[in-house]
C-alpha cells in the first residue's frame, strides 16, 4: 500500500497505469476501490485516488473541524505536490465531483480538465441528502452501528428508497457497515452541510474541458444538479449514464466508455 505524509495524516493512495494522470477521487463514506472499481484505465491514462480524511485507510481522522471541502482541496494539493504532478486531469463521484470542482475554482492552472461524476452538491448542499446522512449519523452516536442498522431499516425514509431507488438504499445501508463507522462518524455531519463552491457565478469564469455525468432515480445525486452544472460551465459536455437502481453493470459500462471517450480527447501531457 502506498501512502503520504500530510498535515500530520498518512493518506492511503493508489494509483494504476501510465501517461496522463487523472485522479478521480471517491464519494462520502467510500474509498479508493470505488473509483478503481468503476473505471479501467486504458493505455496511456495514470490513474490516481486517495482516501480523504476519515475514509479508507487514511490512518487518522484528524481535527474533526477540519472535515470541509476547503481542507479536502488542500489535501488533494499536498498530493499531486507528492506525486510530482503540477497538472493533472480532475474528477470525482458524488463528493468527489465537489471536491474536484473546489479544486479547478481554486488552482485553475494545476486542472488541465474537469470529471464531475453524479454530482451531490451545487452551492449549497443537497436538502435530501443533509436529512438522510444526519439520521444516520444520529442513529450510530445513540445506539452504534449494528443497532443503529436495524433501527435505520424500519424507517420511512428507508422504506421510501428501499422501494423507489434499491441501490441508494443499499449505498446508505452500506454506511453503518464501515468498520470505523463510529470513529469517524463526524464526517456524515460535517461534510454533507458544507457548501464546497458557493460563488456560483465562478462556475460560469472556467475555461478548460469539462464532463458531466448523471443518472436518474437517485435522490443523493440529482439528475437536474448535472443538467444544472453542465448548463452554468462553458462548453462542458453532459452524459446521461445508466442508474445503478436500473442496472449495476449498465453504469459501469456507460461510465467507462464516457470516460475513455472524454480522456481521448483531452490533450494534457504525460508528467
Amino acid at each position: 500500500m502506498a501512502f503520504f505524509t500530510h498535515d500530520g495524516i498518512e493518506f492511503h493512495y493508489q494509483e494504476s497505469g501510465s501517461g496522463r494522470p487523472f485522479v478521480f477521487q471517491h464519494g462520502l463514506g467510500g474509498d479508493v476501490t470505488q473509483p478503481f472499481g468503476l473505471f479501467r484505465p486504458p493505455d496511456g491514462v495514470r490513474l490516481l485516488a486517495f482516501d480523504a480524511r476519515g475514509h479508507g485507510k487514511t490512518a487518522s481522522l484528524g481535527d474533526p473541524a477540519q472535515l470541509r471541502f476547503r481542507v479536502f482541496g488542500e489535501d488533494l494539493r499536498a498530493f499531486l505536490d507528492h506525486l510530482g504532478i503540477q497538472r493533472a486531469v480532475v474528477g470525482g463521484i458524488s463528493m468527489g465531483a465537489a471536491l474536484a470542482l473546489h479544486f479547478a475554482l481554486r488552482w485553475p492552472a494545476r486542472v488541465g480538465a474537469l470529471v464531475l461524476s453524479r454530482p451531490a452538491w451545487l452551492e449549497d448542499p443537497c436538502p435530501w441528502n443533509v436529512n438522510m446522512f444526519s439520521l444516520i449519523a444520529k442513529l450510530v452516536r445513540a445506539h452504534g452501528p449494528a443497532e443503529g442498522l436495524v433501527r435505520f431499516r424500519l424507517t420511512p425514509e428507508y422504506a421510501e428508497a428501499l422501494r423507489e431507488w434499491p441501490d441508494v438504499a443499499r449505498s446508505l445501508s452500506q454506511q453503518f457497515e464501515n468498520p470505523r463507522c463510529e470513529e469517524t462518524v463526524e464526517k456524515l455531519e460535517r461534510i454533507i452541510i458544507d457548501r464546497p463552491h458557493p460563488d456560483r457565478a465562478a462556475w460560469s469564469r472556467l475555461k478548460l474541458p469539462v464532463l458531466v455525468m448523471a443518472n436518474r432515480l437517485d435522490p443523493i445525486h440529482p439528475f437536474a444538479y448535472g443538467e444544472e452544472l453542465a448548463r452554468e460551465i462553458p462548453g462542458a459536455v453532459f452524459r446521461e449514464i445508466t442508474s445503478k437502481s436500473v442496472s449495476v453493470e449498465h453504469h459501469g459500462a456507460d461510465v467507462q466508455q464516457a470516460l475513455e471517450e472524454f480522456l481521448g480527447r483531452v490533450g494534457l501531457e504525460p508528467v
